[in-house]
């Protein structure tokens, strides 16, 4: 009898079909929760500038505590498409418990940030009535951190199975549970920022418990996890970690390259380039949520493939998904480019912001550009995941973020004194570059598979 589930079916069955198949699901999730941290923001707005201050300054914070286990579940869903394709469910199992122990240890040490959150809050600006609004919510965050560390690595374990669609409905219902309590415990309950926090905590809670449900007590998964015949193994902790750390390693980089960035153009702009830029990147990012669903999708069935010791496969889903995924991105940079003066409108209604007008307009007109070129990239980055290369992936990333981006920019800005208009363009001219050296390198490697395959 098979006992396989739909989606391990699709994950191992035409490598075309699972691409789209299994990476829709991961580009809803992905919609919805961009529009959920968009309706955050707006609720959070009505409290102050204070609450908003206090907000952004623990978000480095959080954000490092999401890319960990962000990168955890990336490498558990890789380890676990790799046995799904070798045909070792005994060893996917594994995998998932596994996971789900490395997860409880990075839970403990996350929350035992929470004793000295104050002084870590302090040390990245937060002083006054911030401080004391950033640790009324940094607080409540961190208490529940275990409920966030659990969702991303679950959704890791039915992603790598081909369970995508129950990743999908998991974080569609969190996200709308906050968008919906946010307005009830910040307004009607009187809890300020605390609402927020507890809005958002309570939604990872509502995600986990139905993850749980399908893990342990439904027989919905492929993989199961049985702490019972748990059988540790440090192979397999190295096969998470050695995809996990590095894509964990590779969030926090783009994070730091933005960082740098702003600095650059503070000191070629005045504050206007600073929102100029910012506002630009927001819609840019809207061109990153399909990419981004065919790379989880690819990770998964490149990661079967090479388990099944199947090249050939591999390769076709490495092409088509970037097929797909440049025809996408095409279609969204020719809307940006030519609605930029509508999109500008949405960042410019107030007359205090409308002097950046004609700025904003110029900017989206150039900037998206390089998202075509993106997938060649991104998907490079999903296929050495998919084969347990992660130092790999992470290299791509250090070298469009650091070395390409970072460096035209500067030369671009300062060397031959284009001001901002220079950075935008270093940004541009550096993503595709490092996107074409990073495609070059995954044929490469699929070729030496080949040869040592066949």
């Amino acid at each position: 009898m098979d006992r396989r589930t739909e989606g391990v079916r699709v994950l191992t069955g035409e490598p075309e079909k699972a691409v789209v198949r299994l990476s829709i699901p991961i580009m809803i999730s992905n919609l919805v929760f961009t529009l959920y941290n968009f309706a955050d923001g707006v609720w959070v707005a009505g409290l102050g500038a204070e609450s908003l201050s206090a907000i952004g300054l623990f978000m480095p914070l959080f954000f490092m505590f999401v890319s960990l286990s962000l990168g955890l579940g990336i490498g558990t869903s890789s380890a676990i498409a790799r046995k799904i394709g070798a045909g070792d469910k005994r060893e996917a199992d594994n995998v998932a418990t596994h996971s789900l122990v490395i997860a409880a240890m990075l839970s403990i040490v996350i929350l035992s940030t929470y004793f000295r959150l104050e002084q870590i809050l302090a040390l990245l600006g937060a002083s006054g009535k911030v401080l004391e609004e950033a640790l009324t919510y940094g607080r409540i965050v961190v208490a529940g951190s275990m409920f966030i560390v659990f969702n991303n690595v679950a959704v890791g374990i039915l992603n790598g199975e081909g369970n995508t669609k129950r990743s999908m409905y998991a974080n569609v219902a969190g996200s709308l549970l906050n968008i919906a309590l946010d307005p009830v415990l910040i307004y009607i309950a009187g809890l300020g920022i605390a609402g927020a926090a507890y809005a958002s905590v309570l939604s990872m809670v509502f995600s986990s418990l139905l993850i749980v449900y399908w893990m342990f007590y439904n027989s919905k998964t492929y993989v199961r996890v049985s702490f019972r015949e748990f059988s540790p193994s440090r192979q397999i902790v190295f096969d998470i970690l050695r995809v996990g750390l590095p894509s964990a390693f590779s969030m926090l980089t783009m994070s730091f390259s933005l960082i740098f960035i702003n600095a650059m153009i503070v000191r070629v702009s005045s504050a206007d380039g600073i929102a100029v830029f910012t506002s630009a990147w927001r819609v840019v990012h809207f061109g990153f949520i399909p990419m981004f669903g065919l790379s989880g999708a690819g990770t998964a069935v490149m990661g079967a493939a090479f388990g099944a010791r199947n090249i050939e496969k591999l390769e076709r889903a490495y092409r088509y998904a970037i097929k797909v995924a440049v025809i996408i991105e095409a279609v969204l940079v020719v809307l940006f480019i030519s609605l930029a003066g509508y999109l500008a409108m949405f960042f410019t209604y107030s007359e205090a912001s409308a002097r950046i007008y004609g700025m904003l307009v110029e900017t989206l007109r150039i900037l998206p550009v390089f998202l075509v070129f993106a997938p060649l990239g991104i998907l490079t980055v999903s296929l050495f995941q998919g084969i347990g290369r992660g130092e790999n992936a992470f290299a791509i990333t250090v070298l469009r973020t650091i070395v390409f981006q970072l460096s035209f920019a500067y030369i671009f800005a300062f060397l031959l004194g284009l001001g901002f208009d220079g950075i935008v363009y270093g940004v541009v001219l550096g993503n595709i570059l490092a996107s074409s050296v990073a495609f070059l390198w995954g044929r490469s490697v699929i070729g030496k598979l080949k040869r040592e395959c066949c």
